[in-house]
């Protein structure tokens, strides 16, 4: 069973979580979902509602995919150092290491991004690639894969890119099961990001 270390922080956004959450979930099984935060109390999502923590950032940091979503709290973690260490740490480890949204902004300032390709949201986009200047920034891209590192446009975008996983790791096949057990129109093509357009970078 393939294990997932989610990275939480206050201010995380709800669906650059759970949408990529749910895509794992709905493999029944296959794999292990954790909940990864500084403190062991439940953590506040910028919607409000919070989400309960399996393991403390100081007790573990093996997993097989780490997940790090985005939103206004990426502020500032940009500035915690332990929660950037913990993402060197855990991304040496991991088979993959991806983010959602703004969560791209968190890697690239912890410096494992250095040398590769990667995309954030479009909306923050001039914030979110000033963390990490030596990272080759894609201004248009829905998500992005750059060996072991995948990161994708903002909040929903994520969901599509948790597919793109389940399909590196399980499959395509598996993958469609799973886009349309969910109900989830699938946009398959990691280069299709009309909101690029909407927000100046094309």
């Amino acid at each position: 069973m393939n294990t997932v270390g989610a990275l939480i922080f206050p201010g995380f956004e709800v669906l650059d979580l759970y949408g990529p959450l749910e895509m794992f979930g709905l493999l029944m099984g296959e794999m292990e979902i954790r909940i990864v935060a500084e403190q062991a109390e439940p953590v506040a999502s910028g919607a409000g509602p919070r989400t309960a923590v399996d393991d403390l950032m100081a007790d573990r940091d093996d997993y097989d995919v780490i997940l790090v979503p985005g939103g206004g709290g990426t502020r500032q973690e940009v500035n915690n150092q332990a929660l950037l260490d913990w993402i060197v740490s855990a991304s040496e480890k991991a088979e993959l290491t991806t983010a959602v949204c703004t969560g791209s902004a968190l890697l690239a300032k912890a410096g494992v991004l250095d040398g590769r390709k990667a995309t954030t949201n479009k909306a923050a986009y001039a914030w979110a690639t000033a963390q990490g200047p030596n990272v080759a920034w894609q201004r248009q891209a829905r998500w992005v894969e750059d060996g072991k590192f995948m990161t994708s446009s903002g909040v929903s975008a994520g969901t599509d890119m948790g597919l793109a996983i389940v399909a590196r790791l399980f499959g395509a096949e598996k993958a469609e099961q799973v886009a349309v057990f969910a109900e989830y129109e699938w946009h398959r093509d990691p280069g299709w990001d009309p909101f690029a357009k909407v927000h100046g970078l094309v």
